[in-house]
Order: structure tokens, then C-alpha cells, then sequence
């Protein structure tokens, strides 16, 4: 058996691969305070639902795969480890300065944001390496032994080192590591050039900040996730997701942390590139993940999941910069628990704030007073109060109705139905708004591709956003209420590494670029030595290019593993042509092309390629009406099925609600739903009615 566990603001998802290949879903709400015991707790749904002790069904597993938020959530709530930065003499102020930019550059209201470790926690260390390598002041050891006794008079908890040039010449950065262990024994550190070896100052001090700042908290919840699941009787391999779509063991999760930054979002396009290639035979999706929290939103292109290093965590420029590679998520404030509120001026918001897993929609019965997303879905009538999560938890329609009423009905003068309806109009618009920006960033149409649509709460609304968007076809696959941990299922070992050797094509230096890539090759044959994968590995290159003169880098591909000729440097030289083109609609062949990074990309399947990823089995349910409402045609006694009792190619037109226990999707009037063979809706979109 394998297990995938998607931790949400909410949820925990499960879902459980049996030993036929069959798949079964759990979900269980999410414990803030400790993610584990959630963890724990869709474990015992799970072995409850299959009928068998959750320590006999932990026993029977040989892989447990886990998405956590638990790492993000630190960094924005500021409950990361107390952490020192050590800096080149001179240099104190890289994480205060940035990059310089500004989001809004002629709004000085706005404070700067403080340096993610205070200058008073920042510390300079005598030495100096130039852009060249040499030694241009050698390290003085007896100062920065007095500075290692001043972190641990000051009680630090984590040390992250960024020298200048440590990716050209580290001796100084390793000598301090030898130091720190000598001298700070059992207090965590992170090197920047073994972490994140780009030249950008900033993005190399940010990235080894955040990863140390992570390694205390992390580390115990590694071990704290693994020790429960061994004394609940788990002895197989434990992996996390990572931010880059791939999965990676939980002690090299706790060494490194800043992978795992985004762990959860990253899973849902694996998922969906899979269900759009099998259910409707195309490489273009966008994927779209609707949590309690926040609405997800990553794009496949040609069969690619596009990465990114332009990685805040909050507001560009003001919140917290990774650095680090991770898929192009997008994410916005609306999501299943996010509150609808009336501003002073008398207008109607939805989010950013979310009801969470605490207290939750006030239809839960919680404590929630607020009216939320999930609450205007009861009030229509879309949701079904004696239904929700297949009847384990009853939902409070009155109280829904009545929230809606008292916070945005009488404020705005109008009907609670109309009140409600307006709640998801304006989602809606939220949602919509994260996927123009996402698709249009990377020069993609929405016109033409599939919208997937993930999440517990993605068939409230995604038909309503596909029309909106003009996408010709939505698909909610049977897992949709789980799309990430399905993801998680069908994902590889994967690794990244990265050196900093800067190229032109004007003047290319095959000697200097072919051992760049060769020292990269070896790095990820000697991950794939040590991944226990017994399949073939593959190993992907791509360079940080721009034209000449341009200060930013894209990523472009690197067709081999070395340049052998000059029609290689050709065809590297157009392909980036081809990248800029698609990203910014031209490209400028009279310019010399600069490299100042190659990246080599390694995965190590865990299995063969992914089987068809079914629900359990289907089951009977009579065809029943409600009364619900829609925009268009008011309240409307509306069929509601089972879809998973349709049988495969069979269809219904909206309007209709076609539920399973994890989920319901909304048929609005105009559309076309049929079932496929992998057990997911196909939905033919139409014009809204």
C-alpha cells in the first residue's frame, strides 16, 4: 500500500493506493496546532472506511507521501528559529538593501519591510574572495571564533553564512561551517553555496536565511511526523513534497527545508497534466486548486509544468524572498472558508480572510459566525447539509442562511438568494483574476486549454469560471477533492542542481561551459546512486539566459549534456529565441545571448508509468431533485446524482448537481457533463444561460 497525505488549511487529504491499484479518498479536518495528529486523524478515516485497525492498515504500507503547509505557515506567522546571518566584512546590509524594487514606486506611505534576521543579528567576518577566486583577504579565524561565541551568548538557534563569491571559491564559507561545528556544536547552519549557488547576492543570502531559520522547526516536525507513524506500526519510506514537483526523503527534507516551502500546491499540476492528457488528449491545462484557504492556480504547457525562481512568499518586493525554484503557483485569498464581508462604502469583498479549519464556515456549527464561500454554497442549495463529506458531518443550513442575511443581505438590500449568489460572483471574479495573471504572464491563452479543477470546494464555482475565462472544457477528476495527494501518488524523486558559470554566445567557451555541466551530471548520478529507485534515472538541463545588456534571466533548455559544435550553440541560441518569444510575444535574433547559470534537473521514478487512478468502487444512488438557486433561472428543482454511479460516456445538462462524498460539482444552465473512464467529469462549458 501507499499513503499520500496532503496537509490544508482545512483538510487533511488522504488518499490511500490499495495493492489492486485501486484508490480510495479520506479527508479529515486539519489540527493547527499539531499537523501530525491530522495527520494521524484521516489515518483512522481511512483504515475506518476500509474497514480494518489504522495500525494493521499503517503496517500494510510501503510508502507514505506527505504535503505539509507547516513550513510556509512558520515563515508568515514568524514563529521560525532564531537565526544569525554571517556576511562578508562590509556587506552587513544585503538583506536589508534587496533588490531595490518597489511594487508601487511613487507610494511612500508604504514602510520598507524589516530584513528577514535583524541587522542586530547580522554579523561581518573578516575575508575576502573575489569575482575571480583569489583570495584577496585571507579569513581571520580568531575573529570569527569571538563572533561564534557572541551567537551563542545571544541564545541563536540557527546560523545562515553568505559570503561574497562563495559560488566562485567557497574555502571561507566551509571553513566556517568546520567552525561552527566546532565551536556552536548542535546548533543548525546553511551555507549559501552549497544551498543555493546563484550569483545574485540577495537571492543567495534570503534563501540560506529562510533555510536555516527553518531548520529547527522542521527538523523536529521530520522527526516527530516519522516517529508517530513508526509507533502507529508505518516501517516504510517516509517523502515530502517538494516546492519543485517532486518528492524527496523526510531527512533530507529536514537538512534542507526551503524545499519543501510550498509543498502542497506544487502536486496539484502533476495530477492535472495527467487527467488532461487521458480524459481529453491535451498537453495545455490550467490547474486549478480550490482549497478551504486559497485558490491555487498553475499552468501546464505543451505537457511542461513551468518553475520559477521569482519566489516571494507575500507581496513582491515586501515580503519574503526564496530564491529557490519552485512550480509557478499562483495564489489568492478565496477559497471554500473565505469570509464575505460589506466595507464602510457598502461594497461586497470576499476574502482574503479565511474561517480556516477554526472555526471553520458557520455552517460547520463551530463557532464561525462569519459568512463564507462554502455558506452561500448552502444557502442555493448546491450543497447538500445531510451530505457533506459522504453524512460524517452535518452541516447547518440555518445558520447560513442566517449569517448571510445579518452580514451581507441587509447591508447590500437585497434577498438572502441574491446575496448569496453575488458571495460567489465575487469569488468568482477573485479566482478568475489569479488565472488571467498567471496565463498571461506566460504569454498562454485560457481560451485554449482545459481548466482542471481541484480542491473539496472546486465544483462550487469552476463552471462558472470556465465560462468566464472562455476555457472550452472543465474537468473534475474523480480525486478532484484531493488533487495534490493524488498528485503525490503519481510523482518521482527529484532533485536540483545548479552552478554559477557565466557563458556568451558571442564569445562561447566550450571548455568552461562542458565542465560546468559535466560537474552537474555527476551530482545527479550520484543522487540517483543513492535514491533506492531501480528505475532508469533522467536528467534534464536548462540555462539562466538573457539577452545581451538585459538585467533578468529565463529559464531555456538545454537540449544535451554538453556542447559539442557549433550548431549545438545554435540551437540553444534559437530555442531561447523561441522561450522569450512565448513569454514576452518577440524576440531579439541580432543579440548576443548571456548565460550566468546552468541547472541540471534529475527524477527517479518510483514506479512505472502512472496507472489509471480510479475512486472506489462505483456506487448505486437514486436519482433525487432540490430546489436549487442559479443567476439565471432563480430557485430550480434540479436533478442531483451520483457521478460516481453514472456510467462512463454517459451525460447530463445543466442545470444539475452531481455530487460524491468529498465533493459537488455544479452543472450551471448551458453546460454539458459526461462521465469518463478514469471516473472524472468532463464538462462541455457552453455560453451561460
Amino acid at each position: 500500500m501507499r499513503f499520500a497525505v496532503d496537509t490544508g488549511g482545512t483538510f487533511t487529504d488522504l488518499i490511500v493506493e490499495d495493492d489492486d491499484g485501486l484508490c480510495h479518498m479520506f479527508k479529515a479536518s486539519t489540527v493547527p496546532a499539531d499537523p501530525v495528529q491530522g495527520v494521524l486523524d484521516a489515518l483512522q478515516v481511512g483504515a475506518d472506511g476500509l474497514g480494518i485497525a489504522r495500525r494493521d492498515l499503517l503496517g500494510r504500507g510501503s510508502l507514505f507521501i506527505h504535503g505539509t503547509t507547516h513550513a510556509i505557515n512558520a515563515i508568515i506567522t514568524g514563529r521560525t528559529a532564531k537565526t544569525a546571518l554571517l556576511t562578508t566584512e562590509g556587506h552587513p546590509d544585503t538583506l536589508v538593501l534587496r533588490e531595490g524594487g518597489r511594487a508601487e514606486p511613487f507610494n511612500f506611505t508604504v514602510p520598507f519591510p524589516e530584513p528577514y534576521i535583524p541587522r542586530s543579528l547580522t554579523f561581518e567576518v573578516a575575508g575576502r574572495i573575489l569575482s575571480d577566486g583569489s583570495e584577496m583577504i585571507p579569513l581571520d579565524e580568531t575573529a570569527t571564533i569571538a563572533t561564534i561565541e557572541r551567537l551563542k551568548a545571544a541564545g541563536v538557534e540557527a546560523v545562515a553564512v553568505c559570503f561574497l563569491w562563495s559560488v566562485v571559491n567557497a574555502d571561507h564559507e566551509e571553513r566556517v561551517g568546520q567552525l561552527l561545528d566546532e565551536y556552536l556544536p548542535g546548533i543548525p547552519y546553511t551555507l549559501s553555496h552549497r544551498l543555493n549557488p546563484t550569483l545574485r547576492e540577495f537571492r543567495r543570502a534570503s534563501s540560506a536565511a529562510v533555510d536555516a531559520s527553518l531548520k529547527p522547526l522542521m527538523g523536529h516536525y521530520m522527526r516527530s511526523l516519522q516517529a508517530r507513524l513508526s509507533d502507529e506500526g508505518f516501517a516504510g519510506r517516509v517523502l515530502v513534497i517538494t516546492s519543485n514537483a517532486g518528492v524527496i526523503d523526510a531527512a533530507d527534507a529536514a537538512q534542507a527545508p526551503i524545499h519543501i516551502v510550498n509543498s502542497g500546491p506544487s502536486m496539484a499540476p502533476v495530477a492535472g497534466r495527467w487527467f488532461a492528457e487521458i480524459d481529453e488528449g491535451t498537453s495545455n491545462a490550467i490547474v486549478a486548486d480550490t482549497g478551504g484557504t486559497t485558490y491555487d492556480v498553475s499552468l501546464v504547457r505543451r505537457g511542461v509544468i513551468p518553475t520559477t525562481r521569482e519566489t516571494w512568499i507575500g507581496e513582491p518586493y515586501r515580503g519574503v524572498m526564496l530564491g529557490f525554484p519552485w512550480v509557478d503557483v499562483k495564489s489568492v485569498g478565496a477559497g471554500g472558508g473565505s469570509i464575505a464581508w460589506v466595507d464602510s462604502g457598502g461594497l461586497l469583498h470576499v476574502g482574503p480572510q479565511s474561517a480556516g479549519a477554526v472555526p471553520g464556515p458557520v455552517a460547520y456549527g463551530r463557532g464561525g459566525t462569519l459568512p463564507t464561500v462554502t455558506d452561500a454554497s448552502i444557502a442555493l442549495g448546491h450543497l447538500d447539509p445531510d451530505f457533506f463529506l459522504g453524512g460524517a458531518m452535518k452541516l447547518d443550513r440555518a445558520g447560513a442562511i442566517e449569517a448571510i442575511r445579518l452580514h451581507v443581505a441587509e447591508p447590500l438590500g437585497m434577498d438572502v438568494a441574491a446575496a448569496a449568489d453575488a458571495i460567489l460572483a465575487i469569488a468568482t471574479e477573485n479566482m478568475v483574476q489569479a488565472i488571467v495573471d498567471i496565463t498571461v504572464n506566460q504569454g498562454a491563452d485560457p481560451r485554449e486549454a482545459v481548466l482542471v479543477g481541484g480542491g473539496g470546494a472546486a465544483g462550487l464555482n469552476s463552471v462558472r469560471i470556465a465560462q468566464r475565462l472562455g476555457c472550452p472544457t472543465l474537468i473534475v477528476p474523480s480525486v478532484s477533492a484531493a488533487l495534490s495527494a493524488a498528485g503525490a501518488l503519481m510523482s518521482d524523486l527529484k532533485a536540483e542542481f545548479h552552478k554559477a558559470r557565466f557563458a556568451t554566445s558571442a564569445k562561447f567557451d566550450f571548455v568552461a561551459v562542458n565542465s560546468a555541466l559535466a560537474d552537474l551530471k555527476a551530482q545527479c548520478e550520484g543522487f540517483a546512486a543513492s535514491s533506492g529507485s531501480s528505475y532508469p534515472a533522467k536528467i534534464r538541463f536548462k540555462a539562466e539566459a538573457r539577452y545581451d545588456t538585459q538585467v533578468w534571466e529565463i529559464e531555456t533548455p538545454v537540449r544535451g549534456d554538453r556542447f559539442e559544435s557549433d550548431e549545438d550553440l545554435a540551437a540553444f541560441v534559437a530555442d531561447f529565441h523561441q522561450t522569450h518569444e512565448d513569454l514576452f510575444s518577440f524576440a531579439d535574433t541580432a543579440s548576443a545571448i548571456e548565460v550566468v547559470g546552468w541547472t541540471a534537473t534529475v527524477t527517479c521514478a518510483l514506479r512505472e508509468e502512472p496507472q489509471l487512478i480510479l475512486s472506489a468502487a462505483p456506487r448505486a444512488g437514486a436519482d433525487r431533485t432540490r430546489t436549487a438557486y442559479f443567476a439565471s433561472t432563480g430557485w430550480t428543482e434540479t436533478p442531483v446524482r451520483r457521478f460516481d454511479a453514472m456510467e462512463p460516456g454517459e451525460t447530463i445538462a445543466g442545470p444539475a448537481l452531481l455530487e460524491n462524498p468529498f465533493t459537488t460539482v455544479v452543472i450551471e444552465p448551458g453546460a454539458i457533463a459526461t462521465r469518463r473512464a478514469s471516473g472524472g467529469l468532463s464538462i462541455a462549458i457552453g455560453k451561460a444561460i
